[in-house]
């Protein structure tokens, strides 16, 4: 399937902006993110929002898929991935265990704030910049959510859970089927695989330009992969051997000391 791009207005997101992750980025966190202050800042947050003309913007790719070992083969593109090894008798996991090796789906995502509503920080006002961040990173965030849920619901995209009928709450909660392990969080570290992801999706459709060692501009930018399986789940990858590394150096086609820059927390 070809990629789809999707624009949603900021004003659209708000019913799925997770408070909480916003309230850690500032520091606040339990009972203080019910106080006084913490609402004042999430009515800054929602003015934000609502006075600005702000949208987000998407893209979503629906592959062909199977798992060989370690990697997940999207549309005959490989993408090598990395196995936990610090769990004893539990299972040590990899995101290519929850995919067939026969014949599956696999979904391919971003998403990624226009570069305007990041461009109107101030030099001047500290407070507002930090607003204007973290804000921002949330739109991009709740944008990844509502394109999950109409993935997983819409027959036109996937539709693998057409019956699907969750609260916010539940969905912040993740109750629905499948994962969607971003690039460079802890079930996905390597921040250099987007150059893969981007291959696939052509991430300047969103918006979205990578720098040398793979950060992507805009900030507020997310980009991973969704799975469907009932079993999937979230985890980290955490340290990895040298073993481990030498094969991934090989699946990856890349010298280890290159990769070693990317995985410096997993080795």
């Amino acid at each position: 399937m070809s990629t789809q791009r999707f624009t949603y207005e900021a004003r659209e997101l708000l019913p799925y902006i997770d408070w909480s992750y916003f309230f850690h980025a500032w520091g606040i966190g339990g009972r203080n993110s019910l106080g006084s202050a913490a609402q004042e800042l999430r009515s800054d947050a929602i003015a934000l929002i609502t006075e600005s003309c702000c949208r987000v913007n998407a893209l979503f790719r629906l592959c062909e898929a199977r798992s060989d070992g370690d990697n997940i083969i999207l549309d005959g593109t490989r993408l090598p991935l990395l196995r936990q090894q610090h769990c004893g008798e539990a299972p040590n996991l990899c995101l290519s265990d929850f995919v067939s090796p026969r014949t599956d789906r696999v979904g391919v995502f971003a998403t990624a704030i226009e570069r305007e509503f990041e461009a109107s920080r101030s030099a001047d006002d500290p407070y507002h910049n930090l607003l204007v961040q973290t804000t921002a990173d949330r739109l991009a965030e709740a944008a990844a959510t509502l394109l999950h849920l109409r993935v997983r619901t819409s027959p036109a995209l996937w539709g693998y859970a057409p019956d699907e009928a969750l609260s916010i709450e539940q969905l912040n909660r993740e109750e629905y089927q499948g994962i969607r392990p971003a690039v460079g969080y802890p079930s996905l570290p390597d921040q250099s695989v987007i150059f893969i992801l981007d291959s696939l999706l052509q991430l300047d459709e969103a918006g979205i330009s990578l720098t040398t060692s793979g950060a992507m501009t805009p900030h507020a930018a997310v980009c991973g992969i969704m799975i469907a399986h009932p079993a999937a789940r979230y985890f980290a990858v955490g340290s990895i051997s040298d073993e481990q590394m030498d094969d991934y150096s090989r699946r990856r086609g890349i010298e280890k000391s290159h990769l070693a820059k990317y995985l410096i927390k997993n080795i």
